[in-house]
């Protein structure tokens, strides 16, 4: 009989603590997904990031459980993305070619979509102003880069009022490598 190994997971919230809506201390969160009988609990910015560790193998039962958790314990409709740690390495590992690399003259995003929601769906939809802004899909997610000397004229923002924003939430790739490292320890 084999041994039953908990897998690593990262939870990512939507919508809290922006702009003075759906404050939730990292704290508070940290000692919830301890009690929701998660270990290894790290959570990493104000932005809701949450490593953790679980046996259960189903995401979609994990999702669940913890936005049903969430809503009721701290009294918001609770949005999650949810990844596992391969998925994670997979995203980064498997960035186009120089993203991320060149800081100066460009800001770099991972737009992480929530199951059902597929790359090729969210790519519909995602307008790009020519000059500025670059996207490509991933496997789980799509990498938005934008000039920043005209950041002000990206489509990133245009996203926010599309249906698919619900079912997606965004990190720059900065604390998405940092995410990464965190799981990788």
């Amino acid at each position: 009989m084999g041994t039953v190994v908990e897998n690593q997971y990262l939870s990512l919230l939507r919508g809290i603590n922006v702009g003075g809506y759906n404050i939730i201390k990292m704290t508070d969160l940290k000692s919830c997904f301890e009690n929701m009988g998660f270990t290894e609990v790290l959570t990493f910015i104000q932005s809701g990031n949450v490593i953790f560790k679980s046996f259960e193998k189903n995401k979609i039962n994990l999702t669940t459980k913890i936005e049903q958790v969430l809503s009721e314990r701290f009294n918001y409709k609770s949005n999650v993305v949810v990844i596992t740690h391969e998925q994670l390495n997979k995203i980064v590992t498997e960035a186009p070619s120089g993203f991320g690399k060149d800081t100066e003259t460009y800001r770099y995003n991972v737009l992480f979509l929530k199951e059902p929601l597929t790359p090729n769906e969210t790519m519909k939809n995602v307008s790009v102003k020519a000059g500025i802004d670059n996207v490509f899909a991933g496997e789980s997610v799509l990498y938005f880069s934008q000039l920043i000397s005209k950041a002000s004229q990206s489509h990133l923002t245009k996203i926010i009022t599309l249906p698919v924003y619900q079912n997606l939430t965004i990190r720059n790739w900065n604390t998405t490598t940092k995410l990464l490292a965190l799981m990788n320890k």
